[in-house]
């Protein structure tokens, strides 16, 4: 079973026309779709299934810097300031406490890998502490494992994921945002080679700017109007457990094993470090082959590449589509991949046998999730070239939930042709084809 976000109810009608359209109502999504409505923007929010029925309520919850590629490093702690006024700002609760991450080190090369992302993190005025064997179990009580240190961050946070997307939608709505769920986009209409509106199932709006925030359906959209964005996906497994005492407070991250506190007392778990992870094969793996070349080579200790059931379902997939009939959109409404139950199963016996207060925990539920990945595992938040109007924001990389709240005010930046409040750089698009050197970097 999957988990299941705060619902939020749809506005009745579609509009005839609104200045900024959004497609995808995940945690991206309605971050931009906040700040629009705060600053009088008329804007619709468009998404085919629910508020945060993928990614963002299927993600570990976590909201870090530390391990961050340095080019991200000024988006998220941007994000991280934003995740910390959030509640004020919309007066509801997104889960968020600042409790710290920490990751921890088997050997003296992991512990320096550490060493020397702890001197990137305090290049930006992230202070984070280099740990030795015995400082690591003040931090995990009850921890038996012997590790050689860690690294811990403790201005990183976590926040929870089935409430925050929903609770920053409702409070953009009292601010005049219209949501429109279970109504699938299907193109964005042109006129003169510049955005003139979106096509829905439900009708065609009108409008100047549309930000396509559809995380990993984002590239597929993007086919049917000539735009080519190197984007795959991941599939990512992971389980909750039942209300439980005795366990840390920290977010950790350890060869085997992820974890971090939830809002109801419970811990979401999944399996962190280097193991080896499934991969399905789907024809975007050939498409984008070499595109993508870098990171498979990067990662090639930890993938195991699979031919599940979704290669069939995506070769069924058209190139190019009208805005007429059925697409597949409407078809799938929301990406519900089965989990991979052997690696869970392994990430409980590794908790367990490091932090024996994990030994009898209850499985309250087990999902997957589809995550969106670029080549250089950075996001694409960028204009899109030859089709003014037209604003991306997606391939997050597993990074998308902490980095969100600033990814979103990022994209209603670009929308209303505002200087966004960081380097936009390193996240146009352009990059894949323009020559620019792809290069990936190792981090948690």
């Amino acid at each position: 079973m999957s988990p299941i976000p705060d619902l939020v109810p749809a506005d009745t009608g579609v509009p005839h026309a609104t200045e900024v359209a959004v497609i995808g109502g995940g945690i991206i999504g309605v971050c931009a779709l906040l700040k629009l409505a705060e600053q009088g923007i008329p804007v619709t929010l468009l998404e085919k299934g629910e508020i945060a029925a993928e990614q963002s309520s299927r993600n570990w919850g976590w909201c870090r810097q530390q391990g961050r590629d340095p080019r991200e490093m000024p988006l998220i702690i941007r994000s991280l300031n934003l995740w910390g006024e959030m509640n004020t700002r919309i007066q509801r609760d997104v889960g968020f406490k600042e409790c710290g991450v920490l990751a921890l080190a088997q050997s003296d090369s992991e512990l320096e890998k550490h060493r020397a992302w702890s001197s990137i993190g305090k290049e930006y005025g992230v202070e984070s502490k280099l740990l030795r064997g015995s400082d690591v179990a003040q931090h995990i009580p009850g921890c038996v494992t012997a590790w050689t240190g860690g690294l811990f961050t403790p201005s990183d946070g976590r926040a929870e994921p089935t409430l925050a997307a929903p609770a920053i939608a409702l409070a953009a709505r009292s601010l005049g945002a219209r949501i429109l769920t279970n109504t699938a986009v299907r193109t964005i209409d042109t006129q003169a080679g510049q955005v003139n509106g979106v096509v829905t199932e439900h009708g065609r709006i009108q409008c100047n700017t549309v930000i396509v925030a559809a995380g990993a359906w984002t590239s597929l959209f993007l086919r049917n109007l000539g735009i080519r964005l190197p984007q795959l996906k991941v599939r990512s497994s992971a389980f909750r457990t039942h209300p439980m005492a005795g366990g840390p407070e920290v977010s950790i991250y350890a060869s085997g094993f992820a974890v971090r506190k939830r809002f109801d007392g419970g811990y979401t778990i999944a399996l962190g470090g280097r193991t080896r992870i499934p991969y399905d094969i789907t024809p975007d793996s050939f498409r984008y082959f070499h595109d993508f070349l870098s990171l498979a080579w990067m990662s090639r200790k930890s993938l195991r590449l699979r031919l599940s059931d979704r290669f069939m379902t995506e070769q069924r997939y058209a190139s190019r589509w009208d805005d007429q009939n059925t697409t597949m959109f409407e078809e799938e409404r929301i990406l519900n991949p089965t989990p991979v139950v052997k690696v869970l199963q392994q990430a409980q016996r590794n908790i367990a046998t490091a932090i024996p207060s994990f030994e009898n925990l209850s499985v309250a539920e087990r999902w997957a999730g589809m995550i969106d990945v670029t080549p250089d595992a950075i996001p694409v938040i960028s204009e899109a070239p030859n089709l003014p109007g037209c604003v991306i924001a997606t391939g997050f990389s597993g990074h998308g939930f902490g980095i969100g709240t600033a990814a979103g005010e990022f994209a209603a930046h670009l929308a209303l042709g505002q200087q966004p409040l960081v380097d936009p750089t390193p996240f146009r698009l352009q990059r894949f084809s323009d020559g620019s050197p792809i290069t990936p970097i190792a981090g948690i």
